[in-house]
This record gives structure tokens, sequence and C-alpha cells, in this order.
């Protein structure tokens, strides 16, 4: 019997597991994180390679076949009041269960040394803002900046619709063209995803074991029944009632985008199979998908803003640090704010913490405290961040009257 694809990376990241926990018993880590992983950095690598690419050619073909500034508003406008909306619960889920559960109260955890590669990569968050304009969009998209690569992708599709028809009509066919080229070859790297999710498991696992679990279960906790409510509760409630769509039934559609976030941590490496499961298992259009989920793999990040709230208060609990209201809301606004601006990169999150903790004056130092278990949080963030993509698009194709396979 042939497998269907959620089960092949579902098998893929129980035997990634085992085989790493095998590995730490039995003594072979230097053998899974010296050669298994390399195989985990291949199936990487081709899923980076695809990202601009492929979100340049989406968006710009997607932009331009909507035909009028008329739609592109209508579309823009509903897109982002979604991913602010949906944020901004996250964010209060998160500040809720920290003050009732109070993980950090009475901690006695040691601080671990803090990366030096983490205040040097803490801007502000108006310096991110203004970084969404590129100054040079080329040397964007060379580098692989997603958010001024996707701010110019917006604005040349839109200004493709406004030139005479035979320059459109070329335009617009070219990216089009370019964008069924790079659908087919992310086809091809999607059959690679079940190995590339074993490999990657079993590195984490060898490397981290379980004992790193422990010190850190009830923050760990927090923030597992946070997303726990925003991905099984309120984003449900919402393509419910917004989007008329059964919640089960668009879980199963988008479930093997949602293993890959698990095991990749990157929205945007996901990207290629989100857009995948969207179009063929829940039949959003092309026009909306390609519009909006490039935008959410980079700005829609309710798991990460989630996160990010539990972590600065519970670094202020740890350290005795009573924060009032008002620092609290300050550090509400600063974590919807810092999760536009964080790529959809593994651990992007725990970058932008540091402007959080800059915001309401807690030391830097305090990220030590919850280094150790950030790769397992940044996995299940990272499938809620994805989930709320796949719910956006609904939500957003349904008010524009098309008609979904669910």
């Amino acid at each position: 019997m042939k497998l269907q694809l959620h089960w092949k990376i579902f098998i893929g990241l129980c035997l990634g597991f085992i085989l790493g926990i095998l590995s730490r018993i039995f003594d072979f880590q230097d053998f899974i994180t010296g050669y298994i992983a390399v195989v985990g950095t291949v199936f990487l690598r081709l899923l980076r390679m695809i990202i601009i690419p492929l979100i340049v050619s989406s968006i710009i073909s997607s932009v331009a076949s909507l035909g009028s500034a008329e739609r592109f508003g209508r579309l823009s406008l509903k897109t982002f009041a979604y991913y602010i909306v949906t944020t901004f619960f996250a964010i209060l889920t998160g500040l809720l269960l920290v003050n009732i559960l109070k993980p950090g109260v009475g901690s006695r955890l040691g601080l671990q040394s803090m990366p030096a590669e983490l205040p040097a990569s803490a801007g502000r968050i108006g310096e991110t803002l203004l970084d969404i304009i590129p100054t040079n969009p080329f040397a964007a998209i060379a580098q692989g900046d997603i958010v001024p690569t996707i701010f110019f992708s917006l604005l040349f599709g839109f200004f493709i619709t406004r030139v005479p028809e035979r320059y459109k009509n070329q335009l617009q066919n070219f990216f089009q063209g370019v964008f069924e080229v790079m659908m087919l070859l992310t086809q091809f790297i999607i059959r690679l995803t079940p190995v590339g999710v074993f490999a990657l498991l079993a590195d984490i696992t060898a490397r981290s074991g379980l004992s790193v679990f422990v010190p850190l279960g009830t923050y760990m906790l927090t923030v597992a029944i946070g997303l726990l409510i925003h991905g099984a509760i309120t984003l449900p409630a919402l393509i419910s009632m917004l989007g008329r769509v059964n919640p089960v039934h668009h879980f199963q559609a988008v479930v093997s985008a949602l293993l890959t976030a698990f095991s990749t941590a990157s929205s945007s490496a996901t990207l290629p199979l989100t857009l995948d499961a969207v179009r063929k298992n829940v039949g959003v259009s092309d026009d909306v998908s390609g519009f909006v989920l490039p935008l959410g793999a980079t700005v829609n990040m309710d798991g990460t803003a989630l996160y990010e709230c539990v972590a600065a208060i519970f670094i202020a609990q740890a350290y005795g640090i009573e924060l009032t209201f008002f620092q609290q809301c300050i550090v509400v606004l600063t974590a919807l704010l810092a999760s536009i601006g964080a790529a959809g990169i593994p651990m992007a999150g725990l970058v932008m913490i540091t402007v959080i903790l800059q915001a309401v004056g807690l030391p830097l130092e305090g990220i030590g405290l919850i280094l150790a278990v950030d790769r397992i949080l940044d996995m299940m963030r990272t499938s809620v961040n994805v989930l709320s993509d796949t719910c956006g698009s609904v939500v957003v194709a349904r008010s524009e009257g098309e008609v979904l396979k669910l």
C-alpha cells in the first residue's frame, strides 16, 4: 500500500528520534552528527535553494494577475489584518499563562554563557522596520534577505499591471513560467522530505538528548500549552467562523507541511510544501496562496510572538524582577513588532528576544537560561506559525468568494 506523504514524514520523525536516543545510549553520537547529519544539511540546502526564486516568482505573478489596484489593496488589508489579530491573540495567550503558571518563580537555574553573535544580531525595532525597504533589491535577493525581497516583489508585481498591455502580458507570462518551473522543482525536493526529516531529528536528538529538558520543564510546559491553545482552539475557531471550513479537515490537508515545519524549524524552508498543500489539498487559488503564504512565512509569527512574551517574563521571574502592568504591555507591543521582523529561519525568535529584553531593561545574559531547550520549542512554534499561515490563506480565500475543497 502506497503511504501518503505525511505518514512517510511522521515515520521519518519517529525513526530519527529513536536513532538519536540509541546513539546516546550506545555512544555513537559522532556517527550521527558526522555522517547522518549531512543528509539533513543537504535537504535544508535544497529547500533554501528554491526559497528566493519561489517567493519572487510567486508574489510577482500573483500580484500581477490581480489585475487592479483595488483588489491588491483589498487582499493586502485582509491579509495584514488577519496576521496582526492572530499574533495579538497568541501574545495574550502567552501573557496569561506565564502570569498564572509563573514558571520562573523559584527557579534554581545556573546561567549559561551568552552566545557572542546574539547581541550583534539584535537590532532595534525601528531599524528592523526601515530595513524592509531595500537600497539594492538585487543585493537583497542575492543575500537571501526575505523581507526586503518580498517588499520589492510586491511593488514590482503591482506596477506590472500599470504598464502597456503588450509589456504586461510578456512579464506576466515570464514570471508565471518561472513559478511553474519552481513548483516542479519543489515537487522533486518534496519527495526527499521523509529522509531529510529523519536525518535532522536524529542529529538534534543525538546532540541534545532528553536530560536538558528536566530543569526547564515548567517553562517548556507553559510555552507548549500556549502553542496548543492557539493552534488547537484559537486558529480552528477563526477558520471555522470566518472560513467556514472544518478545522479537522484543514489540519489533515496541511499536515505534511506542519511536520516539515516541526523538523526544520523554519517557516521559509517549509514554504514550498505549504504552497503545495494549500493549493492541492485545500483548493486555495494561485492568486491568493501566492500572495498570502510568502508574506506569512516572514511576517506572521504567532508561535514566535507567544514564545517571546513567555520567555521575557520567565527570565524576569527567574531573576526575581517584578514587571509592572505597563512593562508587560511593552512586552506585548514589542513582541508584536519583533515577530514581524523575525526572519523565517531556525532560532530567529531567540535573536529577536534580545529586542524585548532591552525594551524592558532585563539582562541579556538571561537568554542563557533558555538556550538548552530553545531548539525543541523552536520546532513547536514554527509548526504553529505555518498552521496560522495556512489558516490565513483559507480566511482570505473565503472572503474573496472562492470555493474550497474542504
